[in-house]
């Protein structure tokens, strides 16, 4: 028997070794008659952690380039797909970055450099033709500018209204801020909400979104997003959007956020199927295509002139235009301009949030509204800007200082709690938790993915880590941990508190606050549509989601954005539609 496993066990072994070289194992070379064949594997460091990348060469050639590892977010899929047509119908690395993805397309090309080297061979440069398509003026009923949430949704909306519908995005893909959304959207009389036993209303979510906002919101827009926030979830869902899980975000008096199962991030989940919806209904999507002007015709909206990705301009006619372009919080220079103070902060946003709609409808004479109203978001990761989605607090994790003490309830509205991190030694804090709120929530994972949490097996040792006295950090965790227990938080009132920290491993991550959000931008009715300085509607014109102002007021809550830019998107698709009809 013995002999008989042994000999079974060498055919194995002979039978592997066979098969790897017919294969072609990684990092293998061998030669042919025209040059090196084989398999090798490059590696850099990506925006989000590792990319790891398996280069084919056949003759000394890239023949083929796949993915062994890859912590990127979703939304790059369309990213990784055209960097490798590009890099192997050139064989070359020097090729041009993708708007939006810098840093993605700098390790992709360090990677494919990394392997080229391994392979100990020199790329020959093939020469692509590069003959510009013709480009011609087209005609549409609806132009939506702009493809994240706000685009999407009321691209879907008008041509399920019988609209013919063109998209443009000036990114190489869609999504614009709203991939970067991790914390979820706020609705109210869900029948998730009841379904877990939570009592809201649309008076109340109203209430909340107007003291959040310090009582300068156009309380008109707040009462159509609160009231058709339950309408808008059940929308989302028959379009395929998983908002199951309900959690709670700072301002809101009760469990009102909405996300995926789990607690997983929601805005590339959210982008991908309304993407994939809008291409089922026919929507025409071009990306890397940038709206250069509204046209105007004695001041109604009669299309947009646009340039390819070639720099190639053309115009699109339609009978209405609907600017979802975002807000403009990548913009340092716009930000100065309007909050001063904020000169030399850090962004959460994507490159493309530049208010470029600022710009756009100068010729119409569009009003502003609350332009100077820019929220920092408390919890973001200095230097590599980074957010920590509210809800890693909404279930349970506490901030403190370098003296590792508490100094604020956690749950304020995120204008209250920057505010409180600035005034702090270092003006930064750090985010505390456990494993009971790891394993509470999904998003978590994305972050320990990208190396961003410090994990120790006590308390006292993650003290140390951060350089912060371990004994303190234990008090005040026994300490909230009592106040837990007993139902009141007696130092700061804090009223949801999810879960004792008790569960080793324990982690943190050093926070500090971020340009997040611009409330302010153009101002519209509650039919989504743009009016003018002299109070009156401009003809043809619509605008949903962060482009516009007067909804969130001084402060906007977590979990609105989401809502405000699928209601009024959807608003803005239905009334344009039947604008054109």
């Amino acid at each position: 028997m013995y002999k008989i496993k042994r000999i079974s066990l060498l055919l194995f072994v002979i039978i592997i070794s066979m098969a790897m070289v017919a294969c072609g194992s990684p990092n293998e070379t061998t030669s042919g008659e025209n040059g090196v064949n084989g398999s090798f594997v490059g590696e850099a460091e990506g925006h989000n952690g590792k990319i790891k990348l398996n280069v084919t060469v056949e003759n000394s050639e890239i023949s083929k380039i796949d993915i062994v590892e890859n912590s990127e977010s979703e939304f790059t899929k369309e990213v990784f797909d055209k960097l490798f047509k590009s890099i192997i119908s050139k064989n070359s690395t020097e090729i041009d970055t993708v708007s939006g993805a810098t840093v993605t397309s700098e390790a992709v090309v360090i990677a494919v450099n990394d392997a080229i080297e391994k392979a100990g061979i020199t790329l020959t440069p093939k020469k692509v033709s590069e003959k510009d398509a013709e480009v011609k003026d087209v005609s549409t009923d609806i132009v939506v500018i702009g493809g994240g949430g706000a685009g999407l949704t009321a691209a879907i909306e008008a041509k399920e209204n019988d609209a013919d519908v063109i998209l443009v995005e000036k990114n190489a893909f869609v999504g614009g801020n709203t991939n970067l959304a991790t914390g979820g959207l706020n609705a109210a009389e869900t029948k998730y909400q009841s379904e877990n036993g939570i009592e809201d209303s649309a008076e109340l979510f109203f209430e909340d979104t107007m003291k959040g906002g310090k009582n300068k919101n156009n309380p008109e827009l707040v009462k159509i997003l609160t009231e058709k926030s339950a309408e808008t979830v059940d929308w989302l869902t028959e379009k395929g959007v998983d908002l199951t899980d309900v959690g709670v975000a700072g301002g809101a008096s009760v469990e009102r956020i909405h996300r995926p199962t789990g607690g997983a991030a929601i805005g590339a989940h959210l982008v991908e199927t309304l993407e994939k919806k809008a291409k089922e209904l026919g929507v025409d999507i071009r990306v890397s295509t940038k709206a250069i002007e509204i046209l105007n015709d004695e001041g109604k909206a009669t299309g947009i002139k646009v340039e390819d990705e070639n720099g190639n301009p053309y115009n699109i006619n339609a009978k209405a235009v609907i600017i979802a372009t975002g807000g403009f919080g990548a913009d340092q220079e716009k930000v100065v301009e309007f909050k001063p103070e904020l000169k030399g902060f850090g962004t959460t946003n994507a490159p493309v949030a530049t208010g470029d709609a600022l710009n756009l409808v100068k010729s119409f004479n569009a009003e502003l509204v609350d332009i100077n109203e820019i929220q920092t978001h408390p919890t973001v990761v200095p230097e590599k800007n980074k957010m920590i989605t509210e809800a890693v607090r909404g279930n349970g994790a506490i901030l403190i200082n370098r003296d590792a003490k508490r100094f604020i309830d956690e749950l304020e509205t995120r204008d209250v709690v920057s505010a409180a991190e600035l005034e702090q030694e270092g003006q930064t804090a750090f985010l505390i938790f456990d494993q009971n709120v790891r394993e509470s929530l999904k998003a978590i994972e994305g972050y320990h993915k990208a190396g961003l949490l410090i994990e120790a097996d006590s308390v006292e040792e993650l003290g140390k880590a951060i350089d912060i006295n371990g004994t303190e950090l234990k008090n005040t965790i026994d300490t909230y941990n009592s106040y837990v227990n007993n139902g009141k938080d007696k130092d700061f009132n804090r009223e949801n508190m999810k879960t004792e920290l008790n569960k080793a491993p324990f982690y943190a991550v050093e926070v500090g606050p971020a340009v997040h959000h611009t409330m302010g931008g153009l101002k519209i009715n509650t039919e989504a549509q743009v009016i003018s300085k002299s109070g009156e509607i401009i003809e043809g014109l619509f605008a949903a989601g962060e482009v516009t102002g007067g909804i969130h007021g001084a402060n906007r809550l977590g979990g609105n954005a989401l809502s405000d830019i699928t209601t009024f998107g959807r608003i803005a698709g239905k009334n344009a539609a039947s604008l054109v009809k």
